[in-house]
């Protein structure tokens, strides 16, 4: 069964029950109004009766001449008055009047041989419904008392049910009959509504069907009311999002891998390629191998460079934000270049406040300060120096990092943030970088939400300036 005929079904048996409960309500009441309106005729024809006798129930002394009243005055009186209406006899009402045993006393002329039905040992005034030659009538029994309070006797008053049994027959097919309509009814509504209701679902299987690896922009339309179905089809929108950027950094990270390590790949492939053609020397073939080695770890440290910037673009990186004294971890990063500053004669200048606490990731500040660094040093000639200076000005605090190298063209200043990009294209630089170091500083300074930027002069030198936020 469609989710749709499922909606309708359940809907339309809900609906259905209740409407039975309400028709079975409704039909109840107007039988109990009906019921009512006959036992206040009953009631107005007793108090009639007892008036024109000159007696009440609670003043009955003898039956002798209610009985008489009955016989002589009553019933020609009633006989009368409908033969002047025109009624016929079966339609009058009918009087039985009994002793506390039930036996009758007397009754109307109309109830030939019939008796109304008698309900003994009861000391209030009932109604019930009975019936005479097949015909349903309405029935009320008072009992007749003393002034002592003892009950002598009952009269007994009874109206035909005829034109209310019809009524009520009526009323009860109507029902009967309507439900099944209105049933058949609301279920087809039903069903037209809730498939006009889950159109923005079938439109979600539809895009769904036409998604594809090579076509990730297909979106789902919204609906026009913000409903739980206008959730659904953003909350899946935002999952092909998702989606896609994590297929694009996939795919980004394959292509860039693949451009990166085919070079090193192809130079270590033909290092030992010529290397296995003929038996050489001892010293030759532990040169080859060195320098294959120092190949892979070229490439090793590519992988985790690109790995890292994946980790960025799929937002797995959350820095630790606390005080870090910056002096200090500028002092441990060019302890740790110092060993390759020296193959240059480069020194390092540590200028400026000494003990200044900023909010950073120490991990990450540290990994930022290395890359800056390293380049520094690679793009600075030898005996050069490179200086770092810590200032606060206003609010802030900026450290600066100067070389004294080649410097960077001023229209390619723009682009030095970016992955893979080199000012010197050149693969066979002495340089040897990636072009991702930059970028690797760029993504988490914006992490901690510290502003990067660099001035440069050709052949004069490039400073990288790190301005961190207030603390």
């Amino acid at each position: 069964m469609s989710l749709r005929n499922r909606i309708a079904f359940y809907y339309t048996v809900t609906s259905a029950f209740l409407i039975a409960i309400v028709f079975t309500i409704l039909y109840f009441m107007v039988q109990s109004i009906v019921y009512k309106q006959f036992d206040e005729e009953i009631n107005s024809e007793v108090s009639e009766i007892f008036s024109d006798a000159h007696v009440t129930s609670k003043d009955f002394t003898s039956f002798s001449r209610f009985k008489n009243f009955i016989d002589d005055k009553e019933v020609n009186y009633r006989e009368t008055k409908h033969e002047e209406k025109g009624t016929a006899k079966v339609d009058t009402e009918f009087i039985q009047l009994v002793d506390n045993n039930g036996l009758v006393i007397n009754k109307s002329a109309n109830l030939a041989r019939n008796f109304l039905a008698f309900i003994p040992a009861q000391t209030k005034t009932i109604y019930i419904n009975s019936s005479i030659n097949n015909s349903m009538i309405r029935q009320g029994q008072l009992p007749l008392l003393n002034k002592k309070g003892i009950i002598k006797g009952y009269i007994i008053v009874a109206v035909p049910l005829k034109n209310a049994v019809i009524v009520l027959h009526d009323l009860q097919n109507v029902f009967l009959f309507s439900f099944p309509g209105i049933t058949l009814t609301l279920f087809i509504v039903t069903r037209l509504i809730a498939g006009k209701s889950i159109a923005p679902i079938k439109k979600v299987i539809a895009t769904a069907e036409k998604m594809t690896q090579t076509n990730l922009s297909q979106r789902i339309e919204l609906p026009h009311h913000h409903d739980e179905l206008y959730r659904l089809s953003a909350t899946i929108n935002a999952l092909l999002d998702r989606m896609q950027d994590a297929f694009q950094r996939e795919k980004q990270f394959t292509a860039d891998a693949s451009h990166e390590l085919k070079t090193p790949l192809a130079v270590v492939k033909g290092t030992l390629e010529v290397l296995v053609r003929k038996p050489r020397e001892k010293e030759q073939y532990e040169y080859k191998i060195q320098f294959c080695l120092l190949e892979l770890n070229r490439m090793a440290r590519l992988i985790d460079q690109l790995l890292m910037l994946a980790r960025y673009e799929s937002n797995k990186m959350n820095p630790h934000i606390e005080a870090v004294w910056l002096r200090s971890l500028l002092e441990t990063v060019t302890v740790r270049l110092h060993p390759i500053a020296l193959e240059k004669e480069i020194g390092f200048k540590i200028n400026g406040i000494e003990k200044a606490a900023v909010a950073a990731d120490p991990a990450m500040l540290e990994m930022i300060l290395e890359n800056i660094l390293s380049n520094a040093i690679k793009y600075s000639p030898d005996g050069s120096a490179i200086t770092i200076t810590v200032e606060q000005k206003m609010r802030t605090l900026i450290c600066s990092i100067s070389d004294q190298g080649i410097g960077i063209p001023e229209e390619k200043l723009h682009a030095v943030f970016e992955r893979f990009y080199r000012v010197d294209e050149s693969r066979n630089s002495s340089t040897g970088g990636f072009g991702l170091g930059l970028s690797i500083v760029k993504r988490l300074a914006d992490l901690q939400k510290i502003k990067v930027g660099v001035t440069s002069a050709k052949n004069q030198g490039t400073t990288f300036a790190l301005t961190f936020p207030a603390t």
